[in-house]
């Protein structure tokens, strides 16, 4: 295939401020009803332009070539048209999609059981490295319409004879620069080599090195080139930041924001399902906040109400959906709160697009959880600006915060409201009581403020603190002598530590770097393509940040950033390598001692061949002129 068979179609994607997309529906590509169905509930109105482009190929049975950043919505752009031309009836893999990372294969399988949730008996299977191969033969017997996995398991699983491709009828790289970059793009070939001739390949790149061209070429049959240059623009004057879920529970998390933000005047909290939003309103609303739900399940009456009341200053609080806020102008929303964090970037331009209109300044905060992180980088190169790490409020800014509201209400009312019954009333409790003003001050202040306390406690935002542990006390004890030699110098204890290395993360900023060892060697056959990938799949760390690999016989080292986390390192000592566990720790410079080995020796008055000289002691033995030997007479 050459470059003259493809046909190229360019398209920019830059959402206006919320606006469709395209001037096309999902409807007028034709897809199933029961896909459709599923894609309204999602909260997807109109197409992409990598979708609007692709769908009808895909659905023509056309070869593919897409060059499109993660983010552009190019999942929906191949899920829908397999969705599409998939028979139901039959239980074997029909499909299969090769990610390079376990986070994508998971992210990419969870969308098309998102967008098959109305078709009865569609089965998705991930499958990648770090998974027990028991769980995976199990769901491979009940049988899976799409497969979704990593190369190297893929692999695993066909040498193994697990399975099988005969009723293959679609093929789908996605992200064939990032496999190529962390050295899967051998394996991707041979699994190519290892399916029917005859199936539809679509392969999905954000750039297009030599390598890749020349895969594309080799196993794409006059494929269609769709070329998306993505949305790289979000309003300039919002401020956009990010909390890491750890520790706290999200709720606990954004009650603190939504009390400390000095500038918070509305926001607009999005979450993925319709339940969730009657749920959050309903916790928001028991910690004292106005707020209300809008989902797609409410009649345009009621939608219409929540929206003049939080124009009006009714409600502060709105936790929408996707395709509930579409349209939503509030001039006074300040905030967006990405509660969940959406699925590509392109709903997260959509999203933050409701603040920060008309010149206004705005915040969007977004929630990410670990394994989301990924989403977050995708976010940041689509949109060419960083998102910079937000620090929670501290309980101390929370009372402060609490307290300072709870002065203006008293001072509003000094100054405002007739208090003469009310101060007729405190002198008579004072009176009966025979208490300082102040005690009963206090008193109604409590009373006033019992269901919502001005000094939270910290249970109520995930739990105790863990008391500091006070320093041991030795007394009088004397320190102890050195038990050395007598007059001979102590020495200092030997340190295995190797100088730290700095490296770069994707953000330019150094990253200190710790030496850790692995259980595999040259002896099982690995190589640093082998260990980079599986590191870079299983910890979920970019190939930048994997530094020097030396192999050894029966083990090897490797450089990782040295504040890896403890989940991390877990993860990483269960993952497996040429059929072997990586046990990765630490390395503190200590070798094993060699294996014993044995040598052979010769038999006496005989000859043996080593190292390819012939050696033994001929005095041991004398032979005759006939050659057969004779025992050597004492002297």
């Amino acid at each position: 295939m050459s470059d003259d068979d493809m046909e190229l179609v360019e398209t920019t994607a830059a959402p206006e401020d919320g606006a469709s997309l395209t001037h096309i529906s999902f409807a007028d590509l034709g897809l199933n009803e029961k896909i459709l169905r599923s894609l309204t509930e999602t909260g997807y109105e109109s197409p992409s332009p990598i979708q609007a482009e692709c769908i009808p190929a895909l659905c023509q049975g056309r070869d593919l070539l897409g060059i499109a950043q993660t983010g552009t919505g190019k999942t929906a752009a191949f899920a829908l048209p397999i969705l599409h031309r998939l028979n139901i009836k039959e239980s074997k893999p029909q499909a299969l999609v090769l990610t390079p990372t376990r986070e994508l294969a998971i992210q990419v399988a969870e969308a098309f059981a998102r967008y098959a949730r109305h078709l009865p008996g569609f089965h998705v299977l991930p499958i990648y490295g770090g998974q027990s191969y028991s769980i995976q033969l199990k769901q491979l017997a009940r049988g899976a319409h799409v497969i979704v996995g990593t190369p190297g398991r893929i692999m695993d699983h066909l040498e193994r004879g697990n399975l099988s491709f005969t009723s293959l009828t679609t093929l789908v790289l996605d992200e064939a620069d990032e496999m190529l970059r962390m050295g899967f793009i051998e394996d991707v070939e041979w699994i190519l080599e290892h399916t029917p001739s005859e199936r539809q390949t679509a392969l999905f790149s954000a750039t297009m090195p030599e390598a890749i061209r020349r895969v594309a070429q080799k196993y794409l049959l006059n494929p269609v080139e769709v070329k998306i240059r993505a949305a790289t623009q979000t309003v300039a004057a919002v401020r956009q930041c990010y909390w890491q879920v750890s520790g706290l529970h999200k709720l606990d998390a954004l009650t603190r924001i939504l009390e400390v933000e000095n500038d918070l005047d509305a926001a607009i909290v999005f979450v993925r399902t319709k339940l969730s939003t009657d749920e959050l309103a309903q916790k928001l609303e028991a910690r004292g906040h106005a707020a209300a739900a809008l989902n797609g399940d409410m009649n345009q009456q009621a939608r219409e109400r929540v929206i003049e009341q939080l124009k009006a200053g009714k409600l502060d609080i709105v936790i929408a959906t996707d395709i509930a806020a579409r349209g939503i102008d509030v001039p006074r929303i300040s905030h967006v709160i990405n509660y969940d964090i959406p699925y590509d970037a392109e709903a997260y331009v959509h999203r933050i697009g409701r603040t920060g209109r008309a010149g206004r300044s705005g915040t969007a905060i977004l929630f990410v959880a670990q394994r989301e992180i990924r989403m977050l980088r995708t976010i940041e190169r689509i949109t060419r600006q960083p998102i910079e790490r937000l620090t929670l409020p501290s309980q101390q800014e929370v009372t402060n915060r609490r307290v300072a509201i709870f002065k203006e209400k008293i001072a509003k009312a000094l100054t405002c409201e007739d208090l003469d019954f009310f101060a007729t009333l405190t002198g008579e409790i004072i009176g009966e009581q025979e208490v300082a003003p102040e005690a009963l001050a206090a008193a109604l202040a409590f009373l006033a403020q019992k269901d919502y306390p001005l000094r939270p406690e910290e249970k109520s935002f995930g739990g105790h603190a863990r008391a500091e542990r006070p320093p041991r006390d030795f007394g009088d004890r004397p320190p102890r002598e050195h038990s050395g030699r007598p007059g001979r110098p102590e020495r200092p204890p030997r340190s295995f530590e190797q100088p730290p290395e700095v490296g770069e993360d994707d953000r330019g900023n150094a990253v200190v770097m710790a030496r850790y060892r692995i259980d595999v060697g040259r002896t099982h056959g690995v190589s640093p393509r082998d260990i980079v990938g599986a590191i870079a799949n299983e910890g979920n760390l970019p190939s930048r940040l994997i530094g020097r690999i030396d192999l050894y016989d029966e083990f090897s080292t490797v450089d990782l950033p040295n504040d890896l986390s403890p989940d991390v390192l877990q993860v990483l000592r269960s993952a497996w390598v040429r059929r072997r566990q990586l046990n990765i720790v630490r390395d503190d410079g200590s070798r094993p001692p060699p294996r014993r080995t044995y040598e052979r020796k010769p038999r006496p008055g005989g000859y043996e061949r080593r190292n390819g000289d012939w050696h033994g002691n001929p005095r041991e033995r004398e032979y005759s002129a006939e050659g057969r030997p004779r025992r050597r007479e004492r002297e």
